[in-house]
């Protein structure tokens, strides 16, 4: 929300909501219906820009993948990861980082009557290990839906393991813009790596002193909008300069 607020403020933004779980198990290719539809009906003709953060930037690209020529330019904010490397890595920084006992809190949660409250009781106490020095709390409005991230998770793992992300993003030929956190524990370069050998209009920037939310960091916070707006100037016909 915090993003689509900011670009707003030059763009015609449409930030979609998420489909929650229910009696069939979520999939990656049904959030990928959800957003076609959005686009079906609030963009008719045209092929928006897609910014997506951590597994929305991850949504980005498959859903590019599965339509081609559907959308313009794609901005990659903090994603994560596609390869086993990739995730191992991501795995022992977070581990390296936890304080003692998030493994329990963690663990709590999920087997809680009601695990969506009780990770979002916890998520304020999660942004430490993905953080650099955030400006302030969580402020808007977030739910959680613990069993939809687990079958969405499960999906997408299952897809990669079996080699379809990320050969499959070859497809996409339109530009794409990837801004990392210096010290976000998903690995940067090691995903950038796993990307460009089949999406060579790839472009990275990383941000110094900067963890997994870059429009929260306080030492980020300003580059980050500054490479977000003057990049989309660039690659959308028509839109206002930076």
């Amino acid at each position: 929300a915090p993003v689509a607020r900011e670009l707003g403020r030059d763009y015609r933004v449409f930030e979609p909501l998420q489909r929650r779980s229910g009696d069939i198990p979520l999939t990656v290719d049904q959030h990928i219906a959800d957003l076609h539809e959005v686009i079906k009906v609030h963009c008719p003709g045209e092929r928006p820009a897609l910014v997506g953060s951590s597994w929305g930037a991850m949504l980005a690209l498959a859903f590019a993948a599965a339509h081609p020529g559907t959308t313009g330019p794609l901005v990659l904010i903090g994603s994560g990861t596609f390869t086993d490397e990739s995730s191992a890595e991501f795995h022992r920084v977070l581990d390296s980082r936890a304080a003692p006992g998030v493994d329990d809190r963690i663990r709590a949660a999920a087997e809680a009557t009601d695990p969506d409250a009780a990770f979002a009781a916890i998520a304020s106490d999660l942004d430490a290990p993905y953080s650099f020095d955030l400006l302030d709390s969580r402020t808007d409005n977030e739910w959680v839906d613990a069993r939809g991230n687990r079958e969405t998770n499960d999906d997408w793992s299952r897809r990669r393991t079996a080699g379809e992300f990320p050969a499959s993003f070859a497809a996409i030929k339109q530009p794409v813009l990837m801004i990392h956190g210096a010290v976000d524990p998903h690995p940067g370069p090691m995903i950038r790596d796993s990307l460009l050998p089949v999406m060579p209009r790839l472009e990275y920037v990383e941000l110094d002193r900067c963890g997994h939310y870059p429009w929260r960091e306080r030492f980020a916070r300003d580059r980050f909008y500054e490479v977000l707006r003057s990049w989309l100037a660039k690659h959308l016909p028509g839109t206002p300069a930076a």
